[in-house]
């Protein structure tokens, strides 16, 4: 089955560098997945994500010329709108025949995880990386 830009394919990790991790696709082909596209988070350590030998799955953004491919893991698990990513879709509510209370635990949950994931953030620009002098 010949890669295809779009399509979404398994793959296992084979080096993990700074910038991103290098995919083995089928046929011996090997693309990269940039850090930027690990996770829909910000991703400071790619080594909390992913380790050698990982089987992932990827979905294929480019093929250049020269035969580079490039990969994104967030997209290829990414089933929601790219518009609104807190957009919920019928199978999200619908997903393994789950109770009406463990769905809403699930919601709750990753409700929270997202509170914390903005709070984080804003705490962090708030700071500034700066500190205020003391008037003593």
């Amino acid at each position: 089955m010949p890669l295809e830009v779009g399509k979404i394919v398994e793959g296992i990790v084979t080096g993990i560098t700074n910038f991103g991790a290098f995919i083995q696709l089928e046929a011996g082909k090997t693309g990269l997945v940039h850090i930027s596209e690990v996770s829909d988070n910000y991703v400071k350590d790619i080594h909390e994500y992913l380790k050698q030998k990982d089987k992932v799955k990827v979905k294929i953004l480019s093929i250049d010329g020269k035969g580079k491919i490039s990969l994104s893991i967030k997209q290829a698990k990414s089933k929601k709108s790219t518009n609104n990513p807190y957009q919920w879709t019928e199978n999200d509510f619908h997903q393994k025949n789950l109770s009406f209370e463990d769905q809403l635990s699930k919601f709750l949950k990753e409700s929270e995880e997202r509170q914390q994931s903005l709070k984080k953030n804003f705490d962090s620009k708030r700071s500034g990386g700066y500190k205020k002098a003391s008037l003593k």
